[in-house]
């Protein structure tokens, strides 16, 4: 199969975390065809070529311009087309409707002309005027735009914050669609480009979801959509009221309302949806999602690297704890706090315990916490000696002396005492590492660990202290624990797994969207009922809706064409 990969911001040009596993899928899929479609890199990056070594199976890679500010001339005709679409779609975004779950834009099942409908119906407006026209860049910045909006922020049935919407909010409104909106003046819509994909994977919700959306209507390309934190949900957590400069209500209210709109339509027309964890996964459905229609793939992590975890070489004091991960935001800092404040109440059951904390700051910030935590950690236990403190704090990474499995290896017990609301990833290298650990219940914690590990409440210093007491003192539980977090992290959380269970979901959306293009001279995947190819009658009756003979692709060039018997 020819798969159109929809990127963001990662792969192939940023090598790390971002594109690692864009990477993985693409390498272990050796067996399809992959055209890779970049949103998000400068044109600085465009011009460097692909950081990441492209495997022989990716075709070629396509980086959208969205840098660019060209601006197309509107006739009289255009601009009157543009202003109807634009309307239609701002009356739909700021339009009071029943929301579902307290979702703006996930509405409960409406009638035929319904907002749902009005929006769909004037986003695919404007992205074919834009096909015709060359782009949307300047319609989506002008004064129309504006006045359109204004418009449908003082209407009767209007959203509640967006009647009080001001001059400066109404135009930042309209930059922030402009830039949602910008995957509408691409050139990638036709049969050369996303046309000639057999499917559309979109790798994350957003632009690149849009970018299948509009193939999947002009073209007919089904769309896979992969998303390991719901870009919703991601729009909610930094736009709100409480981050670090919040927008006016008004434009939270639109904006909110708009993305909402967007994602309902995304998870309406994907043939199929996948989620990171059930966390995500009831979020998807939360927004929207149809639950028969998602699919949940964990993240895949190399087990390679910890093929000698349970050797007896790398087992290391059994008084020990280790944290490990990164320290880049103050929600790192918190966690570390609460691992400090437990630490010191282990160390009055069990005086001899020590606490490795192994991690590597990002920028600035990162150093200001833990700073800040060895200034904690050195009040707690002020009577320690200068070279033997209790606590230290390292760090890992590939130009470091300890690397991941080695700093896993390091404790009887690994301690992640909080962390993001996402999947864990920390924790299924602690598991594949064959270690007991003791987490916090957040976000998928408890469905990774599946009982193989402790699992305690967030912000509980006291309960993260007697989890880590009751391993330390019975290394029978901690080695059976160990071996059991490492047999299930095999199982389920592995490279391997993951690009299987992707496979088997290409299959299926092709089994279930066979090729409606005209047929070429190559094997398409169901192009032709398996059927056609016995000759003879192998029904009653003569089946006109059947193709007659073998395929041109699949008959032999020195023989003639196998033809039916009549």
């Amino acid at each position: 199969m020819r798969i159109g990969l929809l990127t963001e911001g990662g792969y192939p040009y940023v090598s790390g975390d971002a594109a690692l596993w864009c990477e993985r899928l693409v390498r272990g899929l050796e067996q399809h065809e992959f055209d890779v479609y970049a949103l998000g890199p400068g044109p600085h990056q465009e011009a460097g070529g692909p950081r990441v070594p492209l495997p022989p199976q990716v075709r070629r890679v396509r980086t959208a311009p969205l840098w660019t500010t060209e601006e197309p001339t509107y006739g009289r005709r255009a601009r009157r087309r543009f202003a109807e679409c634009y309307e239609e779609l701002a009356g739909a975004v700021c339009t009071r409707a029943g929301a579902t779950g307290g979702v703006p834009g996930a509405e409960a099942p409406e009638e035929p002309g319904g907002l749902a409908d009005r929006f769909g119906s004037a986003l695919y407006g404007l992205a074919e005027l834009a096909r015709e026209k060359g782009g949307l860049v300047g319609a989506l910045r002008s004064d129309i735009a504006v006045r359109a909006l204004e418009r449908a922020c003082r209407a009767p049935r209007a959203l509640c914050a967006a009647h009080e919407a001001r001059v400066s909010d109404l135009l930042t409104i309209a930059a922030h669609l402009e830039r949602a909106l910008r995957p509408l003046s691409l050139d990638w819509y036709d049969d050369d480009a996303l046309g000639a994909a057999d499917l559309c994977h979109a790798t994350t919700g957003g632009p690149p979801a849009l970018c299948g959306l509009l193939a999947r209507h002009f073209c007919g390309v089904p769309l896979l959509v992969t998303e390991y934190a719901v870009h919703l949900r991601t729009h909610y957590l930094t736009s709100g009221p409480h981050t670090a400069a919040p927008a006016a209500p008004a434009v939270r209210a639109v904006l909110a309302a708009f993305h909402g709109r967007l994602t309902a339509e995304v998870y309406r027309a994907a043939e199929l949806l996948t989620a990171g964890d059930a966390h995500a996964r009831r979020w998807q459905e939360r927004c929207g999602a149809d639950r028969a229609r998602i699919r949940t793939v964990y993240p895949g992590t190399a087990a390679e690297r910890f093929a000698e975890a349970g050797e007896p070489a790398l087992r290391s004091d059994p008084g020990t704890l280790v944290w490990a991960g990164p320290v880049d935001s103050a929600k790192d800092m918190e966690t570390l706090q609460t691992l400090l404040y437990a630490f010191a109440e282990v160390r009055r059951e069990e005086p001899k315990t020590r606490l490795r904390v192994l991690g590597t700051p990002t920028g600035a910030e990162g150093a200001a916490c833990l700073g800040h935590c060895r200034t904690l950690a050195a009040r707690l236990f002020p009577d320690a000696a200068e070279g033997d403190h209790p606590v230290s704090f390292e760090e890992t990474g590939p130009s470091k002396e300890t690397g991941v499995s080695e700093a896993y290896g390091a404790g009887a017990v690994v301690v992640l005492s909080g962390g993001a609301e996402g999947f864990p990833a920390g924790l299924v290298e602690a598991m594949l590492g064959g270690r007991a650990t003791v987490s916090v219940d957040v976000g998928a914690v408890a469905e990774v660990i599946g009982g193989t590990g402790l699992v305690v409440p967030p912000h509980d210093p006291g309960a993260l202290a007697q989890a880590c007491v009751a391993l330390l003192r019975d290394p029978g539980r901690r080695a059976r624990l160990g071996a059991a977090a490492r047999a299930r992290a095999l199982e389920l959380f592995t490279v391997e797994r993951n690009t299987m269970a992707f496979h088997g979901i290409y299959l299926e959306i092709a089994s279930r969207c066979p090729v409606r293009r005209a047929a070429r001279d190559e094997p398409r995947p169901f192009a032709a009922p398996a059927e056609s190819l016995v000759p003879g009658h192998w029904t009653g009756s003569e089946d006109r809706s059947m193709p007659r003979g073998v395929p041109a692709w699949a008959a032999d060039s020195t023989q003639p064409p196998v033809e039916e018997a009549r």
